[in-house]
């Protein structure tokens, strides 16, 4: 959609709400259709190829409106995960259809995802200890339940930990900044010794630093046998998955007991939109589900709803698979992946460029639309570097530390970025590196 259909479509949107306003007394204030209703009225996947934006308006009217804002809110939410779990070619376990005991859920944000598993695997943890020892109290465990991650998992994952008051150990990372199975294994027999009580592991896939991804095929199965719950966060790379040639990164997500990405990072859906799948979504109503009389309803009871309530940590929640719809159906799945693998394609020619000067380098393989690069030379000069880059105020980069390197990250996410801009952007290095160097043998 150009500019010029955006504003049209824009003011077209505007009549709507206002013509819904005016008539607003003539519509029903409870809605007349039963749980279920909306399934049967939409494909049960995305369509590969772009849709109209009338027939999507249409269907609104004629789809949506009659359930809204419930049961229509939450059983497109449904819907919506089930799609996107396609497109991820996500194991059936993890999807609602055909009545399983998995399912997704639209969260606010990574953060808010890996705290709620974190906390579900706490809940799960403590009952089942508690079953085998009934003389365990729930603070004598807590304080011996011990979570991890790769040391280069995101704060969040850390913060899950304080706000669970869980203990979180960082496992070191191999050469490639990888979580392996010898490193985990190692932490997990010296914590028992210890009488620690494992219990939770976040792999990360497609890690903030550098994009690293954790051997899932290795730590998975170590986690089954281990009776710990694994939760994956892919929450930039995850949207990469949709295309063939990226969804061997995800290969031993069938080990993971939850699984989050964020569509509002790089598929086109506007924050917030953190989706997150569950193999048994009686983990999170198990650890969450309080039911005071005023929050009751007439088919809590009946198997046919599904209570998101119970699902996250606020209550509220907002209609968060609409644009998810929209989305889907202007782009096609298609035209998702042809967005993706642009960008992929756009990373590649910045390394290019990258490695095409020797007074730079690599920092870590590309693999999607992040490149990790730096100049040859002391932490000093690339902060130098970094500073007039984001001084200039042309381009931004945010840096990280890989080991004890200071290292600039060039990012591609625009949804309008061309082999125009990145060529302008590698050019303003240039000169502000030279500038950097000059200035660093005077």
């Amino acid at each position: 959609m150009n500019t010029s259909e955006f504003r049209r479509r824009g003011k077209e949107m505007v009549d709507y709400v206002a013509n819904y306003m005016e008539g607003i007394e003539g519509r029903q204030v409870y809605p007349d259709v039963e749980p279920g209703y909306l399934r049967p009225l939409i494909p049960d996947s995305a369509p590969q190829e772009p849709d109209t934006f009338e027939d999507i308006i249409n269907d609104i009217e004629k789809i949506i409106m009659p359930g809204a804002a419930s049961p229509a809110c939450t059983e497109l939410e449904t819907v919506m995960m089930d799609w996107l779990g396609k497109m991820l070619e996500l194991p059936k376990a993890f999807l609602t259809e055909n009545a399983g005991e998995g399912g997704g859920v639209i969260q606010g944000s990574a953060s808010e995802a890996t705290l709620v598993a974190l906390l579900a695997a706490r809940t799960k943890a403590i009952h089942r200890l508690q079953a085998a020892s009934p003389e365990l109290t729930q603070a004598a465990i807590m304080e011996k339940l011990v979570a991890y991650s790769s040391d280069q998992a995101h704060s969040s994952v850390e913060r899950a930990g304080l706000i669970g008051g869980v203990k979180l150990k960082a496992i070191p990372s191999d050469g490639n900044f990888a979580m392996r199975a010898s490193a985990l294994q190692e932490a997990l027999e010296r914590d028992r010794a210890a009488g620690l009580i494992p219990f939770f592991v976040v792999a990360t896939l497609g890690t903030t630093t550098c994009c690293s991804f954790d051997n899932l095929l290795e730590v998975g199965p170590i986690c089954n046998k281990e009776d710990m719950w694994l939760h994956v966060d892919a929450a930039y790379a995850g949207s990469a998955f949709i295309c063939p040639e990226f969804r061997h990164l995800l290969n031993g997500v069938e080990f993971a007991d939850s699984f989050n990405f964020n569509p509002h990072k790089w598929l086109l859906v506007n924050f917030d939109c953190s989706a997150m799948w569950v193999k048994k979504r009686s983990d999170l109503t198990g650890a969450f589900r309080l039911d005071p009389t005023y929050l009751k309803h007439s088919h809590q009871d009946s198997g046919l709803i599904t209570d998101y309530r119970h699902w996250q940590i606020p209550l509220g929640r907002r209609f968060r698979s609409l644009k998810m719809w929209f989305v889907f159906r202007m782009y096609g799945v298609k035209g998702l992946q042809a967005y993706i693998r642009k960008h992929v394609q756009l990373s590649h020619e910045f390394e290019s460029l990258v490695l095409q000067d020797p007074r730079f380098e690599i920092c870590a393989e590309v693999t999607l639309g992040l490149v990790c690069f730096r100049l040859k030379g002391s932490n000093k000069v690339n902060e130098a570097l970094l500073q007039r880059i984001n001084s200039a105020k042309k381009i931004h980069l945010v840096p990280c530390h890989l080991r004890d390197k200071f290292v600039l990250r060039f990012a591609i996410c625009s949804r309008t970025v061309e082999s125009a801009h990145v060529q302008r952007a590698w050019e303003h290095i240039k000169e502000l590196a030279a500038d950097v160097l000059r200035a660093e043998r005077e």
